[in-house]
């Protein structure tokens, strides 16, 4: 009976046992299934990102050009020191590799910071650093009630000075190897050393590869200003390997692709056009096992060094005009009530292109080392800082009259000096002109016409020794009349950092007087270049810039590449103003240069290329770098410019001058005259001289 039942049950449980084994191959069928077609295209991309990765060199930067093709900025090249960590790397690796570099280079400790001893004397006494934890410390740790980081931030807080001072000067020079050595990413290039390698260690490292895995020599490359320091301030500057992206722009710059060790702009020039200067770098794929061992490299792309910038700056213009600011500072610093006087800045711009021809600024500080005085660039400060101008925006002050009907041509108001209610003092021009229209009042520099102009756009009315009250709205109708020129608001150049300038705060109705005579708000040399280049082209306000070409780099390194972009010359706006009211500005601008009588015609009588423009004299509070050696009020100045443009017929060339802080209490010579004469001068003497 016992065996019939054994056979019986046999059957059933082999069927059992096969069904259970079907079920289980239909799972793991169906599983696979999975993996091969849901997860198939994520462990493809897995296995390839841990076999093959593709990196990025950098390459050179473009260069810089002049408008006549003379080159401003260049690439050195130089010898370097690179280093490419594994991706399977240890420390301890890298220690040696630091360790048998460091008998080959020389390198500087300065940078080393108190963390990266502490980090290195752990990796160097690993013992020791595993006695400054307590068994109990490590029992938690066991327990998982401390993280890595907790015990390794303990062993940090118990390194005593006396931990440190084990370190020598040796280990110093291996700690500043190993420093940079950690600080790339895998598998990408780091620069370990640039600066001054001497070809004695190029060949000592080349020769020694083999025994430091991941070092390597290359060739480098370093900016190289031919012109400096000219125009250095415009042309801005690029960031040190070290130095890594700028971190208020990091992420801007990773998205784009860049690594955390590129060179960048960092200011100006350099850094507004960043992305056509910084190039396509050389793409290499890495082919590696999984443990990280390269296999072979294969190139993807061999990179372009980054396209070149043609500026609109002519080089021996700018070079002369800034010898002549430096010149009439000099000279004027000798004279009496001048100790304030520390800067001057001039600009040249072709009027109906908006091309900025020089764009000059001087500034006199003291050397702290020498104690003395010494002249630095400061072209910047053409649109970086801004002063009361004084008479030269009376240009703007009259269309705006013309514009709000307030006043119209061949107008006229007696030049007696205003007297208002409350007020001690007389409110008049320089001395009494008699009663000019609106030609003469530019010609003679008259401030009373201006007054009266602006007492009607403030719809006022004056009477002498009575109050005057004004609509505070003629402030807005003057700023926005005087934005169309450029005067105010940032004039759009290709730069950042540009200012509008400072606007007062105050409604008192002598302020609306101050303003329209330019003795209220505050412009840049930059702003006074556009305006007059508004007038000058018949009302067209250009955008002002200082890029011409961007192109493509050349094949011969002599030579320009081919052109990837003309920068266009951009109308801003038209002056909503009649051709009869232009025309009388612009008489009234060519007499103050060509007639006698004319504030400008003692410097510029004599000169053949017809010049027009306007004079300014304002008499300003000091606001610059010796004001903080004073609590008491700001001393009383004397700020000068100058806007000209020539041939009045036929305008090529427009100028702004403003030389800030000339005199205090008295006046004297005029600086902004004298440099605006010899400026024009050199800029016809130099286009006659192309031309023969």
């Amino acid at each position: 009976m016992k065996k019939k039942k054994e056979k019986r049950y046999l059957p059933i449980r082999l069927n059992l046992l096969f069904f259970v084994v079907f079920i289980l191959f239909s799972l793991l069928i169906l599983r696979l299934g999975i993996v091969q077609i849901v997860y198939g295209n994520d462990f493809k991309q897995e296995v390839d990102r841990t076999e093959n990765i593709t990196v990025q060199k950098p390459v050179p930067r473009g260069k810089m050009y002049d408008r006549h093709g003379r080159i401003i900025i260049d690439n050195t090249p130089i010898n370097a020191i690179t280093y490419t960590k594994l991706q399977g790397t240890t420390p301890k690796e890298m220690l040696v590799t630091a360790e048998n570099l460091a008998k080959l280079i020389t390198v500087g400790t300065e940078k080393i910071r108190e963390r990266d001893k502490q980090d290195f004397w752990i990796l160097r006494n690993p013992e020791k650093a595993a006695g400054k934890i307590t068994k109990a410390e490590l029992q938690l740790f066991k327990k998982k009630k401390l993280t890595d980081k907790q015990l390794y931030q303990l062993q940090l807080d118990r390194i005593t000075e006396e931990d440190l001072k084990e370190l020598s000067e040796d280990d110093l020079k291996v700690l500043a190897i190993y420093r940079e050595l950690n600080s790339g990413y895998a598998l990408t290039p780091q620069i370990v050393k640039n600066d001054h390698v001497t070809k004695e260690e190029f060949a000592l490292v080349s020769e020694n590869l083999n025994a430091m895995p991941g070092v390597d020599t290359t060739a480098d490359w370093q900016r190289k200003y031919l012109y400096e320091p000219t125009l250095k301030s415009v042309l801005g500057n690029t960031t040190e390997t070290d130095d890594g992206l700028p971190e208020e722009r990091i992420d801007y710059f990773l998205s784009r692709g860049y690594s955390r060790n590129d060179r960048v702009g960092k200011s100006y020039l350099e850094m507004q056009y960043e992305d056509v200067l910084h190039g396509h770098k050389a793409k290499i794929k890495n082919i590696t096992d999984k443990a990280g061992n390269v296999l072979g490299t294969e190139v993807i792309s061999e990179g372009q060094r980054g396209k070149d910038l043609v500026l609109t700056i002519d080089m021996d213009l700018q070079i002369a005009v800034e010898k002549i600011i430096e010149e009439q500072l000099w000279a004027t610093k000798q004279l009496p009530h001048t100790s304030l006087l520390d800067r001057a800045y001039v600009v040249l711009i072709e009027p109906k292109t908006g091309e900025i021809l020089t764009m000059a600024g001087k500034r006199i500080v003291k050397n702290e080392e020498t104690g003395q005085n010494e002249m630095i660039d400061d072209a910047l400060g053409n649109i970086t800082t801004t002063y009361n101008v004084g008479s030269a925006v009376k240009g703007a002050t009259v269309l705006t009259g013309f514009k709000t009907g307030v006043i119209k041509p061949t107008d006229r108001f007696d030049d007696t000096p205003l007297k208002f209610k409350g007020t001690p003092q007389e409110k008049g021009s320089y001395k009494y002109l008699g009663k000019p229209d609106d030609v003469e009042a530019l010609k003679l520099s008259s401030n009373v016409y201006m007054f009266h102009t602006a007492i009607r756009i403030g719809k006022g009315h004056y009477r002498r020794d009575m109050p005057l009250p004004l609509d505070i709205q003629g402030f807005g109708t003057i700023r926005d009349s005087f934005a169309q020129f450029g005067l105010g608001v940032r004039t759009g150049i290709d730069l950042p950092n540009e200012q509008n300038g400072f606007k007062g705060m105050s409604t008192l109705p002598g302020h609306m007087l101050d303003l329209v005579i330019g003795q209220y708000d505050t412009y840049s040399t930059m702003q006074l270049a556009q305006y007059v280049s508004t007038i000058a082209n018949d009302g067209y306000r250009l955008k002002p810039h200082i890029v011409k070409e961007i192109r493509e780099p050349a094949s011969n390194q002599n030579e320009l590449g081919p052109v990837f972009k003309k920068i266009p010359t951009t109308v801003l706006n038209k002056l909503d103003v009649q051709e009869e009211w232009l025309d009388r500005v612009q008489l009234g601008f060519q007499k103050v240069m060509q007639e006698s009588g004319g504030t400008g015609y003692r410097t510029f009588g004599t000169a053949t290329y017809l010049p027009a423009g306007k004079t300014g004299t304002a008499q300003a509070f000091y606001d610059g770098p010796q004001r903080k050696k004073s609590d008491g009020p700001p001393p009383e100045v004397m700020n000068l410019s100058l806007v000209a443009y020539a041939p009045y017929n036929n305008p090529e060339v427009a100028m702004a001058v403003i030389v800030p802080w000339v005199y205090q209490a008295d006046s004297g010579p005029s600086p902004n005259m004298e440099i605006g004469r010899k400026v024009l001068d050199t800029y016809f003497s130099l286009k006659h001289r192309a031309q023969q």
